[in-house]
């Protein structure tokens, strides 16, 4: 009776831990817009290339530097993912897909804060996916069309970097345009504001 008792008990927890983990987002979610040739080529080649997030450092202070980062950041984000693998694989991939998108990984961690929360396999009301909250119908203008690939962790990452440097660039380096662009809101101030707050949380301290 007793073993029962635990054992009902055990999928009760997994039912709500399983709950919580499909739990919608709170953020908002980016508009389908009609894009140039050109600026849908770009971001297709941007998200076609595969090759793991190896960064490569042209000094040994620039590679202390990142190691130092690394440690600082894994050490904030430990409660959000508590595995430290999978927490330095994930700050390893923010920090090599947000410098290869020409963004500050302490921008990119506060807008996964404020979309997603940290959950890899979080879904909003209107279907975004992932750390980053990406459109599905992005897989469609500048992908492969497979919508399962924006629960990956990198390809999440690089969807959303490449979309929001190209929101940037849109708004010739406005991020609060760019920020409500990403999030389905432009010109409201709720979410850039979010946003900016949260990335003052993630700055690295030297």
């Amino acid at each position: 009776m007793q073993h029962a008792s635990r054992a009902a008990g055990a999928l009760a927890l997994a039912a709500c831990l399983a709950a919580l983990a499909c739990a919608p987002a709170q953020a908002g979610n980016q508009k389908e817009e009609a894009l140039a040739d050109s600026v849908r080529l770009a971001l297709s080649r941007a998200i076609r290339d595969e090759r793991p997030p190896q960064p490569r450092f042209s000094s040994q202070p620039q590679q202390q530097q990142y190691q130092q980062w690394l440690a600082q950041m894994s050490q904030r984000l430990q409660r959000k993912v508590p595995d430290a693998q999978s927490r330095t694989e994930l700050l390893e991939t923010i920090w090599y897909e947000s410098r290869r998108a020409g963004l500050e990984p302490a921008l990119v961690l506060g807008l996964i804060q404020v979309e997603s929360a940290y959950r890899k396999y979080a879904v909003s009301l209107a279907g975004a996916r992932g750390y980053m909250q990406v459109m599905p119908f992005w897989t469609g203008v500048i992908g492969d069309h497979d919508r399962s690939k924006l629960f990956h962790m990198q390809t999440n990452l690089r969807y959303g970097c490449a979309i929001l440097r190209m929101y940037l660039d849109m708004e010739k380096g406005d991020l609060f345009l760019a920020l409500g662009r990403y999030n389905g809101s432009r010109g409201r101030a709720d979410y850039p504001n979010a946003v900016r707050a949260a990335w003052k949380q993630w700055e690295f301290k030297q």
